[in-house]
């Protein structure tokens, strides 16, 4: 999580709402003590997290191909 002072979070807030957007969290601070906190909305976190599992699925597509199964799994690590 970033931390940023209150003067600095008005003067970089596009900034800050950029990153915000892509999933981080913003503490803003007023003469060091928290005062505020920026963060996704809770549908666009949802979003995210759809579009992380898409990513996932086709790396697995590129990667060699392995058991599909739990049972597969744990039948094949018994082979070791």
């Amino acid at each position: 999580m970033r931390e940023v002072g209150s003067f600095e979070a008005k003067t970089h807030l596009a900034q800050l709402l950029d990153a915000v957007e892509k999933g981080e969290r913003v503490l803003i601070t007023r003469h060091g003590k928290p005062a505020a906190m920026l963060v996704p909305p809770v549908g666009a976190r949802l979003g995210n997290v759809a579009q992380v599992a898409e990513r996932l699925r086709a790396l697995r597509a590129q990667t060699r191909p392995g058991p599909e199964s739990l049972k597969e799994l744990v039948e094949e690590g018994r082979r070791f």
